[in-house]
């Protein structure tokens, strides 16, 4: 098994974390997207190329999650995604890079895929990665399908497993966000390091882990640029006050105080129709133009929409402020071979 290491973040040293991830990953500027949008320099943070099973924001999440599991003599780690869940490939990797067993559960949340969705991709990395796979009915009951992932996790305690369940609801102690407190320093070191002032970061919001964390470990380290959460599970209404949770939720477990307020969070939901894991005709556009601009690879479900959410504010003169942009780019790479007819 992996050694345990000391997080980089004093506040974080009371909890325990596994290494699984190559970092710093890239801070790169993209010259020829940016000759498309005058005025906006934009940069991509490549979180894409955190190593692990083909990397993604999930290997830094897991760090924490899996420490704790190691930490606790754990020998089994259990959670739920969607059918092309990157969090499911990147734990089926992580479980078997640890020496644990892995059960993932799967539901099928995006209506009307290809045999391709529902076999390549994700999907058929996961079971190269040898995790054990069930499926779960339902697309949208968080409690339900945490529930039945717990109920499975009961059954592998009574055959003598020692089983450790990584939560889908949001949960009073959001360890997954811990990781990306350690991004938000790792980033600013790197905007140091080269002079650069950043006046706005966009990351993808869905479980809400990888933006909480970002946000809340930026205004920590006592950094005020703004954080753009672009929806891609759920709309605006609600991921905003699931963002503020969590955050409130880091504040208990870190013994801070108004490290982040209902004014730092800012979510946009203009790129999610048609729905979750669904592509519009910009979002379309936008990953072809990072391909064929800049040879950078975006998904369909995250990372495209997170980059479309940018693209889509600027061409609408909404962002004319916003000289220096970060886009956090967070894996989902796997996916694009889901989507082949979609793509053609």
């Amino acid at each position: 098994m992996s050694e345990l290491v000391t997080p980089s973040v004093s506040e974080l040293s009371m909890f325990p974390k596994t290494l699984l991830g190559h970092y710093p990953t890239p801070l790169e500027f993209l010259p020829r997207l940016s000759k498309h949008y005058p005025g906006h320099n934009i940069y991509v943070k490549r979180d894409d190329c955190t190593g692990l099973g083909m990397g993604g924001n999930k290997v830094r999440q897991l760090e924490f999650y899996l420490g704790d599991a190691i930490a606790t003599g754990c020998d089994t780690v259990l959670s739920t995604g969607a059918i092309q869940s990157n969090y499911m490939r990147t734990i089926a990797a992580a479980a078997g890079k640890l020496g644990l067993d892995c059960h993932i559960q799967l539901e099928d949340r995006v209506p009307d895929k290809s045999v391709e969705y529902h076999t390549s991709g994700n999907r058929l990395l996961s079971s190269i990665f040898g995790a054990t796979i069930s499926y779960f009915p339902e697309g949208g009951d968080e409690e339900a399908a945490d529930a039945e992932i717990n109920h499975i996790a009961a059954k592998l305690a009574s055959q003598g497993k020692k089983p450790y369940v990584v939560p889908l609801k949001p949960v009073k102690r959001p360890k997954g966000a811990l990781g990306y407190i350690e991004c938000a320093k790792e980033l600013l070191n790197q905007c140091e390091d080269r002079s650069l002032a950043p006046d706005l970061v966009v990351v993808g919001s869905g479980s809400g882990m990888t933006h909480s964390g970002l946000l809340f470990g930026l205004r920590l380290l006592g950094c005020d640029v703004p954080v753009l959460g672009a929806c891609v599970r759920r709309e605006a209404v609600l991921q905003g006050p699931r963002i503020l949770g969590h955050c409130q939720n880091l504040e208990e477990m870190l013994g801070t105080t108004n490290t982040v307020t209902e004014s730092d969070i800012w979510v946009d939901d203009e790129m999610l129709a048609p729905g979750y894991g669904q592509m519009s005709k910009f979002v379309k556009k936008t990953i072809r133009q990072a391909a064929t601009l800049e040879g950078l690879l975006l998904d369909p479900v995250y990372s495209g929409k997170s980059l479309a959410c940018l693209l889509n504010r600027i061409n609408s003169n909404k962002f004319s402020k916003f000289n220096n942009v970060v886009f956090i780019h967070t894996g989902g790479t796997p996916a694009i071979f889901a989507y082949q007819k979609e793509m053609a």
